[in-house]
């Protein structure tokens, strides 16, 4: 083990070494960096509005709904835990306007052509070795308590190989969400409070959550008192000491979670990954995609 890295109680191994956390970190947002283009780009949109739907927020819902079948809003609520019942409720109807297996057919195409665009058409044999790492580990993982995750595991999976790989890191991104999700419930911070600490951290900006998860000044305002109350959050709304601290925890405890994922391939095989999938993340990058998420 590399000097410095973590060992966890009970930790996954491969080869009888533990996992570092620093690599679970670096994968799993490797990963999500390289899946979550797929909310910002004007392929979504176009591909919602083919099917008939053309407000943002109910494209949103149904895109990311679809792998779990024509599920009420109130199941999608659940699994998506920190947007507001009224913000979820707009997806009303979508089922209607296309069932689910058209919704997942748009959202890979919307996925092949944004890739495609912006130049990260990974070339085959990247595309190989990357499958070769996140196939064992999305075939080993434990869908035990992660909705979104297991889902996805059930897509079958489109026969455009950019495609296939982009959905096998999407299981993977959904598996850390999901995951991370049971750690906020353990922390006992609700789908409001964990919003109002992550912007006033500053890991997202405020009018990005607000307008996207839709909790009303009221919510947000008593959400803010509970923080509070907890030490986390000083009466004008910013981190305490401690509510840095939490919020650190919360993400190494998500890491802990996360660490028997990434058994399968080891730190080395989790790092690899990362270094793989890099090129989609700076293309991405280069293109702008990313931009709204750091100014709203």
């Amino acid at each position: 083990m590399r000097p410095g890295a973590a060992e966890l109680p009970g930790a996954s191994r491969q080869n009888g070494e533990p996992l570092a956390l620093d690599a679970v970190r670096e994968a799993g947002e490797a990963v999500s960096a390289a899946h979550r283009f797929i909310y910002l780009v004007p392929e979504s949109a176009e591909e919602a509005a083919g099917l008939g739907v053309t407000d943002r927020g109910r494209a949103y819902f149904a895109l990311r709904s679809a792998a779990m079948g024509a599920v009420p809003w109130q199941v999608t609520f659940a699994a998506f835990y920190n947007f507001s019942p009224q913000a979820v409720r707009t997806m009303a109807g979508v089922w209607d306007a296309a069932p689910p297996e058209q919704w997942q057919a748009a959202r890979f195409r919307a996925a092949g052509r944004a890739l495609r665009r912006v130049g990260a058409d990974l070339a085959p044999d990247r595309i190989a070795e990357a499958r070769a790492l996140l196939d064992p580990v999305v075939a080993s993982a434990d869908h035990a308590g992660k909705v979104l995750a297991a889902a996805n595991a059930s897509v079958p999976l489109p026969r455009d190989p950019l495609v296939a790989l982009w959905q096998q890191l999407t299981v993977v991104r959904e598996w850390r969400g999901d995951a991370h999700l049971a750690v906020l419930a353990a922390h006992r911070l609700g789908p409001c409070e964990c919003l109002v600490l992550h912007t006033a951290t500053g890991r997202l900006p405020v009018q990005i959550a607000r307008a996207t998860r839709r909790w009303d000044d009221a919510e947000w305002a008593a959400a803010t008192e509970r923080l509070v109350a907890r030490g986390w959050l000083a009466p004008d709304g910013t981190p305490t000491d401690a509510g840095r601290a939490a919020r650190e925890r919360i993400e190494t405890e998500t890491d802990e979670h996360c660490a028997a994922l990434w058994a399968p391939v080891g730190e080395a095989g989790a790092r690899r990954l990362a270094a793989l999938v890099a090129p989609i993340i700076e293309a991405f990058t280069a293109a702008g995609t990313f931009e709204a998420l750091r100014t709203g």
